[in-house]
This record gives structure tokens, C-alpha cells and sequence, in this order.
């Protein structure tokens, strides 16, 4: 009997194998690549058929990998990142990265400042493909296929690497109208007695601002009538007068030039730095460089 012969598998087979493993379907996967599901199932199939193997177990609710899917799936993170960084020393010599970036980051920030930015990153390097996704919940940068977040806070998880690309901080704030009509608090302990717009934003606790205050770090319990997991809902209450606001500087720095807001106790703040978080695997890649120090001068600027 004839021995079986093998060919290479396409890295785009690859990655589309690893992208229905991480989501757990072909549905999922076609949604996130943005291909029909009855193509990723081809792909897979023609995988398959290249390396004369079973990779996937399919039923009607979930799939599962074979021992010889799982094999597959340790050496296409190997092989993907080895043409990764191939790529990445190519982009190198003629001084124009290209290639694909995953980025993420939160609905507020990256829509209004990620977003633009990205599209100017874009026409400087019309070589890159950029997708860039936005959520209101904490990300696994690694498990969900991302290869940079752009990350509000200075909660960055130990195993990545995080770059500060903007100091910031959150601050107190109301509208004139507010303060008018309900007195501006004189200490922190006046926030409880005070209508506060309180903001569920990933996994911070809800209903407690930690501060750093002129004693060092301190919490107030607070509470009020409107809350929401939605940063531009929050303000534009605060801005209608509904009560006192905890929002990043970015934010609302050019609302309290106008007037329109108020700062209050302004020796309290909370510190949010912005950050470019990254595996550690990418760490030198070359067109992940390019675009994290382009973002910082953009983000730089605000």
C-alpha cells in the first residue's frame, strides 16, 4: 500500500482552524472573520483533507478537537507566528509595516478617540489591515484572538505588557444647574447625600468610587437614581443636571472649559491612565511597534 502523502496547509487555514476553536463554532467563527459559515466549513474540510486527519468533533451544539486537533492546534499557533513575525521582519527591511492587527478597546474611548486615530494609522500605512473592535467588558487579549487593547485604567493584567500612551485621571463634576439647585458638597462624605450618576463599566466595583485623596487612597459609597453601563448616557445626564459626574479628563476637559460642567472636590481624583496592552509573544513585532508609538502621539495630543 502506497504511503499517504501530505502537503503543506495554508496559514489561512490555520487561522481560520484556530479561529473556530477559540469561538467554539463555525457560526461564530464566520461572523468574526466576516465569511459565510459554509466557507469556513470548507476550509476546514480542505485542512482536514490536507493532513489526512480528523481535527474537529462536530454536533449539533459544539464542536471538540480530536488528539490530532489538538496537536494541530499547538503547532498553527507556532507556524502563525512565525510567518507573523517573517512578515514583521519584512515590514522591517522596506520600512512599511503590513499585515493584519486585531485591536480592542472600550465603547467610549475607542470609538471617539481609538477609531479616528486608527483611520490616520491607516492612510499613513495603507499596508495594514486593521479591525478594530469596542466592548463594555473585560477582554482576554490572548484567548479571543486580539493582538492589541487599548485599555482605560491602570488595572493591566500581569502576563501582558502594558505601554502608557496617555496620563489621565477621572474627576468629579456637575452641572452649574445641579450644583444651583442641590448645594456643592464640601468633603467626600457629602457625595452620599447627593444624586450621583453611577457608571457599570467592565468590572469595576458598582456603586463605590475609589479616589485618591490629600490623606492618600479613599472610597465613598454612592448612590442615586440613574446609573447605567453606558459612559456617553452618564454624561449626558450629568450635562441635563441629574447629578454628579465621575469622568475621565479626556472627556469632559473641554465641557468644563465651556462651563457646561463643574468640577467638584477637586482635590479628589481617580487615577486612568490609557494603555496599549499586548502578549508578550508580540513584543517584538515590528508593525505592532509602529502602531502602538503612532497611537501614542495621536492619543498624546488629547
Amino acid at each position: 500500500m502506497p504511503p499517504i502523502k501530505y502537503s503543506a496547509p495554508l496559514p489561512e487555514d490555520l487561522r481560520v482552524f484556530l479561529t473556530v476553536v477559540r469561538k467554539g463554532g463555525f457560526a461564530a467563527a464566520a461572523e468574526e472573520l466576516g465569511l459565510s459559515p459554509a466557507y469556513v466549513s470548507k476550509r476546514i474540510q480542505i485542512l482536514e483533507t490536507t493532513l489526512g486527519s480528523r481535527l474537529l468533533h462536530r454536533t449539533s451544539r459544539r464542536i471538540a478537537l480530536t488528539d490530532d486537533g489538538e496537536r494541530v492546534q499547538r503547532w498553527a499557533v507556532r507556524i502563525l507566528d512565525d510567518v507573523q513575525q517573517l512578515q514583521d521582519e519584512l515590514s522591517e527591511a522596506h520600512s512599511a509595516p503590513r499585515g493584519r492587527l486585531h485591536v480592542c478597546s472600550t465603547f467610549g474611548f475607542g470609538r471617539n478617540h481609538v477609531a479616528p486615530a486608527i483611520s490616520l494609522l491607516a492612510e499613513q500605512y495603507p499596508e495594514l489591515e486593521i479591525r478594530l473592535d469596542v466592548f463594555d467588558r473585560v477582554v482576554n487579549i490572548v484567548h479571543e484572538g486580539f493582538d492589541l487593547e487599548i485599555h482605560v485604567g491602570d488595572d493591566i493584567p500581569g502576563q501582558h505588557i502594558g505601554r502608557r500612551l496617555v496620563t489621565n485621571n477621572r474627576v468629579l463634576c456637575a452641572s452649574p444647574d445641579y450644583l444651583k439647585r442641590r448645594g456643592v458638597p464640601q468633603h467626600l462624605e457629602d457625595l452620599g447625600q447627593h444624586d450621583c450618576l453611577v457608571l457599570k463599566e467592565r468590572d469595576n466595583a458598582f456603586g463605590i468610587w475609589q479616589l485618591q485623596g490629600p490623606e492618600g487612597e479613599a472610597s465613598v459609597r454612592v448612590s442615586g437614581p440613574l446609573s447605567s453601563n453606558s459612559g456617553e448616557i452618564v454624561l449626558q445626564w450629568a450635562l441635563d443636571g441629574r447629578g454628579v459626574l465621575l469622568r475621565s479628563m479626556w472627556d469632559v476637559r473641554p465641557l468644563l472649559e465651556q462651563g457646561r460642567l463643574v468640577q467638584v472636590l477637586p482635590e479628589y481624583w481617580q487615577s486612568a491612565d490609557v494603555w496599549a496592552v499586548y502578549p508578550t509573544r508580540l513584543a517584538n513585532s515590528g508593525k505592532l511597534r509602529v502602531c502602538v508609538e503612532f497611537l501614542q502621539k495621536q492619543l498624546g495630543r488629547l
